[in-house]
């Protein structure tokens, strides 16, 4: 959820879709994901749209820009996204709680929000219902509330068990609390547990990284995500590299560490399906994530949230005292929208499924795209499995080259 809102087209006041956009659905996939805002400390690599107690200052106690009042707002975008979705018949089959840190929200809050999910569109049977978590935002008694009240998906943001690394990330959490808080989980209930890391902070080691991957696994997760470190403009990170205080990630390093964590996942059970992302099991892969990477439909509720039906997407104004006052007149929260053509659904689906194990379907390709395809197989960069071109492990490694040659 980048701090950055993109340029587009105005959204209609009322929320209201083109009907060309409505005419498929429910025959989709389609999710829900509920962005909750609110963080006890900036990390300084974060550029997502999150706010400190600090930052939102005296409008703390404005309805929907402090937790207590949050969950009221988000519920009432989830009643409009029922009536601008009109009677169509649209099981949700994911929930995503992303941040910030959700678990910052009373654990009830949370719950209600996926009643209300229930209650206007109906969960899909084997619902997947995910949220977010730092190791320090749970307790024993918050995590059985939560998962009594229907999320049966937990992400911790663990990110290292090196406490000079976890420094650098201005992460406050202690390596310690994220074993005890998957043990917690694990006696909630919760049968699916990730972890989130990241490598490449300046000052790791390849030994540092090692040792996070060791702890990581000795939780025995059953999903585990590792994204390397993008110093994104705007942040305090960035001005720390600007400045020479930190130096920027190495590529080479980085794609060191990559490897090494493809190893490691590989030997304790965990088989990639995403580029940045490994699961014990078919079935522990983050289904939710899968909809977003083969283009299905998802609402996004919260301040900055972005959605996407039928080829249009459209994403909320930012800040929580602005989005709670849109809802609050009983307008639509969204700021701009864009409407994607064929050939731009075209390129987010090479961008996009690519990345995965399944696979992209070679007839998404334009020529161009299917002549560079023998070159790319030659370098050892792709495989032809039947009609599908899948990554190797090197190709995985310079994905994004791969897909600038396929889109050239």
């Amino acid at each position: 959820m980048p701090s950055a809102l993109p340029d587009g087209d105005v959204a209609p006041a009322d929320g209201s879709l083109p009907a060309a956009a409505l005419a498929g659905l429910g025959t989709r996939p389609f999710g829900f994901y509920v962005h909750v805002p609110f963080c006890t400390v900036r990390c300084g690599y974060c550029d997502f749209n999150t706010y400190t107690a600090l930052e939102l200052g005296p409008v703390g106690g404005h309805p929907g820009a402090s937790r207590q009042t949050y969950a009221e707002a988000a519920i009432a975008e989830i009643r409009l996204a029922r009536r601008v979705l009109g009677e169509a018949d649209v099981p949700v089959s994911t929930v995503f709680f992303g941040g910030g840190t959700p678990t910052l929200l009373d654990p009830a809050d949370l719950v209600a929000v996926v009643a209300a999910i229930r209650d206007e569109f109906g969960l899909a049977p084997d619902a997947e219902v995910t949220t977010e978590a730092n190791p320090d935002s749970v307790t024993p008694d918050s995590l059985a509330v939560l998962r009594e009240g229907g999320i049966n998906r937990l992400s911790f943001g663990m990110q290292s068990a090196v406490p000079h690394v976890l420094a650098t990330l201005d992460r406050t959490h202690d390596p310690e609390r994220v074993p005890a808080a998957v043990a917690w989980a694990r006696d909630a209930g919760f049968e699916q547990v990730s972890l989130d890391l990241i490598y490449g902070t300046p000052g790791e080691s390849l030994a540092d990284w090692r040792a996070s991957l060791d702890a990581a696994l000795a939780c025995e997760p059953d999903h585990v995500s590792a994204y390397s470190l993008i110093v994104e403009e705007g942040t305090a990170l960035a001005r720390r590299v600007k400045r020479g205080e930190l130096p920027m990630p190495d590529e080479d390093d980085l794609a060191d560490k990559y490897a090494v964590a493809d190893d490691a996942m590989t030997a304790a059970g965990l088989a990639w399906y995403e580029v940045s992302n490994w699961a014990r099991s078919p079935e522990s892969r983050c289904r939710h994530n899968v909809l977003y990477w083969t283009g299905a439909d998802w609402w996004g509720a919260g301040p900055g949230a972005h959605s996407h039906v039928g080829g249009v997407r459209w994403w909320n104004v930012k800040h929580p005292v602005a989005y709670a006052d849109r809802l609050g007149a009983a307008l639509s929260p969204a700021h701009g929208r864009e409407l994607l053509s064929l050939e731009d659904q075209r390129v987010e689906r090479v961008l996009l499924e690519l990345r995965l194990v399944t696979g992209l379907d070679v007839a998404v390709l334009d020529d161009a795209g299917r002549a560079a395809v023998p070159a790319l197989v030659a370098d050892g960069l792709l495989v032809v499995d039947g009609d599908r071109l899948v990554l190797t492990p090197r190709g995985r490694l310079l994905a994004d080259a791969v897909v600038r040659d396929l889109l050239r």
